[in-house]
């Protein structure tokens, strides 16, 4: 059963946290899961190694107290008659009710389960874990998501993969929430039963933990968490859009005052709700088969976008272009990742590479470098509007002088882009990229310098909207027009939602983007899927 929220019914005090939501009897599950107490929103296990988990839960206490012991139990079995670990963990009102306990003395590549112990003696629902393996190994599976806003369809793809018995560890690559308020009645595309809360644009603490408790009692995305473990990493979206170190374009100081509280409290929030450490960043060893990497390239360091908009408007645009070209866009001290984390990254790559076969490197936004086909505004729909249009015009203007459709990805900071690029060759590495963010698929094998220097699966979304919704095109015909205006294109999908899966053995990689019949409602069937693969010492994808 999902979660149905009536966002009417919602009434938070101010400064307080949701263990203090009230709501109006006869709400249903709404009222059970935002107004309930003991175990809230099932468990959630992260940060895994070959010896040790993070293990997560929720618990609001009945009596009005201020601080809660649990006990955090493991075992070998669901019955739990072969305990191995455990231990006790505090929780209270500071952090939402929220609990973290990161447990050892576990054995690698086992499964263990797991569940957590009241005061009163009630039991959390029992999750299941996966640790790392260690030596060789001959297969690992992972699963890959982004893009997940909750209004516009159900989590299908949560509920497909949490069926699966073949995958060892999720990898969620950022835009797990969304930070905007109700769509407009208007908007053919949102679902009115899944309505948010709360209903306006998250700005303060209370509001984010409200999001994170309207999203995770969403079914699917429950029983995701608790089949195996996840890896996470935040985009913008768990933030505000668009977002870097010093603000966002959906955030106006003006209105909505200094970026920082808001920054500090999505950070927070995030890290109280997800299983996550606090760790910026973090390498995964898989045996000898692969090394995955958690990266952070929004909040801590990212330099601000380049602004492209004002060249358009310039008395002579294609000089203005140029200029924009040859100056801002090529900046060295442009980052995503900063100077430090970058350090780290070639460091651990050069280490890694010797150690395991792939490097897997998760990361918010896509590598691959995309422009925008001369033919893009031929394929809009008929009334299209003409912001839309100018748009792609535009794109298409700059595509011309090599310029990117989008300034917020990594070929929005080409300087940035072979830097890594380059700490891989170096390292020797076969770099698999594993990214999200554009809500459609791609295929993408990376050059540096001429040379091959990895490949890139860059994953669709669960439910958010593609560039489909401004198309008329056959989205074969605009997937042929992307391959032909990018070189390092490969494949693309810009019409449908979903997931993607790795397999990843000692001599190659598969990746399999699977495609949803709908997202419109709650059904797990798949309409298709695509596979593609990297050959070890490759570094581009096999015919």
């Amino acid at each position: 059963m999902a979660l149905n929220i009536d966002r009417r019914s919602l009434i938070v005090g101010a400064g307080l946290g949701l263990g203090a939501l009230v709501l109006p009897a006869g709400r249903g599950l709404a009222q059970q899961i935002l107004g309930a107490k003991g175990f809230t929103h099932n468990v959630a296990s992260g940060e895994p190694g070959p010896d040790s988990m993070l293990l997560w839960t929720r618990y609001v206490p009945a009596a009005d107290d201020h601080t809660v012991r649990l006990e955090a139990e493991v075992a070998l079995d669901s019955d739990f008659a072969r305990p191995v670990s455990g231990g006790s963990v505090q929780t209270g009102p500071w952090r939402d009710w929220t609990a973290k306990i990161t447990v050892d003395g576990l054995k690698p590549g086992t499964v263990y389960w797991y569940r957590f112990v009241a005061p009163d003696g009630s039991k959390s629902p029992v999750g299941r874990t996966r640790t790392l393996p260690v030596g060789d190994i001959g297969r690992f599976g992972l699963g890959v998501f982004s893009c997940s806003n909750l209004p516009y369809g159900w989590f299908n793809a949560y509920g497909h993969a949490a069926a699966r018995q073949d995958l060892d560890l999720w990898l969620h690559v950022g835009d797990y929430i969304y930070e905007y308020g109700t769509p407009a009645a208007t908007d053919v595309r949102v679902l009115n039963e899944r309505a948010l809360a709360p209903g306006h644009e998250i700005l303060a603490i209370a509001d984010y933990r409200m999001r994170y408790a309207c999203y995770r009692a969403d079914a699917d995305l429950q029983r995701l968490h608790q089949m195996a473990p996840m890896v996470a990493l935040w985009d913008d979206h768990e933030s505000s859009n668009d977002s870097w170190e010093g603000g966002a374009q959906n955030h106006q100081p003006a209105k909505e005052g200094d970026w920082n509280p808001r920054r500090a409290a999505a950070m927070q929030v995030y890290r109280e709700w997800m299983p996550v450490s606090d760790e910026p960043w973090k390498a995964y060893p898989i045996g000898t088969l692969a090394t995955l990497y958690r990266t952070e390239s929004r909040l801590l360091a990212r330099t601000r976008q380049a602004d492209i908009g004002a060249t358009f408007n310039a008395a002579d645009p294609d000089a203005a272009l140029k200029a924009f070209r040859d100056g801002i866009w090529q900046d060295p001290s442009a980052t995503m990742l900063g100077s430090t984390q970058e350090s780290w990254l070639a460091h651990a790559l050069k280490a890694n590479a010797r150690a395991t076969a792939w490097q897997l490197l998760g990361m918010a936004t896509i590598l691959g470098r995309t422009v925008m086909p001369q033919e893009a505004v031929n394929w809009l729909r008929p009334d299209a509007s003409e912001k839309n249009v100018a748009s792609f015009r535009n794109n298409a203007r700059a595509a011309k002088l090599g310029l990117p459709m989008w300034m917020d990805r990594w070929d929005g900071y080409p300087a940035a882009r072979s830097r890594l690029l380059k700490a891989a060759q170096a390292a020797d590495a076969d770099l698999v990229m594993l990214s999200g963010d554009s809500h459609n698929a791609w295929a993408y094998a990376l050059i540096e310098d001429g040379k091959p220097a990895g490949v890139e699966f860059a994953g669709h979304s669960v439910t958010s909207g593609g560039m489909e919704g401004s198309m008329a095109a056959d989205p074969a015909i605009v997937s042929r027009g992307f391959i032909a205006a990018n070189p390092e294109l490969k494949w693309a999908d810009t019409s449908q939602r979903g997931y993607m899966m790795l397999e990843v053995t000692p001599e190659r990689v598969t990746g399999e983007w699977l495609f949803l019949q709908t997202i419109k409602t709650r059904n797990p069937a798949l309409a298709g899927t695509h596979r593609m693969h990297v050959r070890r010492g490759q570094r581009a994808f096999a015919d």
